[in-house]
């Protein structure tokens, strides 16, 4: 029914920062309902904070793009089309940073985690609940026992309320992402890790 990819795909420079370009697409179809969706962040590789999002929805041929630039040094970010600056919370994050952040994070088991560093102000506070520990496979047949958690944003999206979202990250220092789960209007995907190679090559993917 679809795949997904998740990856650090590039270093880049925004406005002289280096900076990491992080990339996940979601691609689905089924008879009713298709989607091709992308999130890009791009973020200080010292810092980690967010200095670029883009959202580039393609839904039931439906298209939502969304381009922000975001000035963490100077407190705002601005909608691309829109003139007015908005103001953004101390060391932002984005969607896709916020997965990243997650993975660096000490978690544990049976706790809720809040963080008020999304960068549309407005839309905290971000939750990270921390439901149990369960074992997975991962693709060379080995077990590993994963961290199971619930986060959400208030936006539209993969960690909405409403997508009702869980991510199996491995309890250990790698923190891979071993599966997704996520609500969409036509049914549940799951994401299941599929392969992974290390940086210099292709990037860490996900399929159902």
């Amino acid at each position: 029914l679809g795949s997904a990819t998740l990856e650090v795909a590039s270093v880049d420079t925004v406005r002289g920062v280096e900076s990491y370009r992080l990339r996940f697409r979601l691609e689905g179809k089924t008879m009713f309902y298709s989607l091709d969706d992308v999130l890009e962040s791009w973020i200080g590789t010292t810092d980690l904070t967010s200095r670029r999002f883009v959202q580039d929805f393609v839904e039931n041929d439906r298209t939502t793009k969304r381009h922000y630039e975001i000035f963490p040094d100077s407190g705002f970010y601005r909608e691309q089309g829109k003139e007015a600056k908005e103001e953004t919370p101390p060391d932002p994050l984005d969607d896709a940073a916020f997965f990243y952040f997650v993975r660096v994070t000490p978690l544990e088991v049976g706790q809720k985690y809040t963080y008020d560093r999304y960068f549309r102000k407005e839309k905290n506070p971000v939750t990270i609940e921390v439901l149990k520990r369960e074992r997975m496979d991962l693709p060379d047949g080995s077990k590993v026992q994963c961290l199971v958690l619930h986060p959400v944003i208030d936006t539209k999206g993969l960690f909405s309320k409403r997508s009702d979202t869980r991510i199996w990250l491995t309890d250990d220092a790698r923190r891979l992402p071993v599966q997704i789960r996520t609500k969409f209007p036509f049914g549940t995907i799951t994401l299941r890790l599929k392969d992974m190679v290390l940086p210099g090559t292709a990037a860490s993917a996900m399929s159902r």
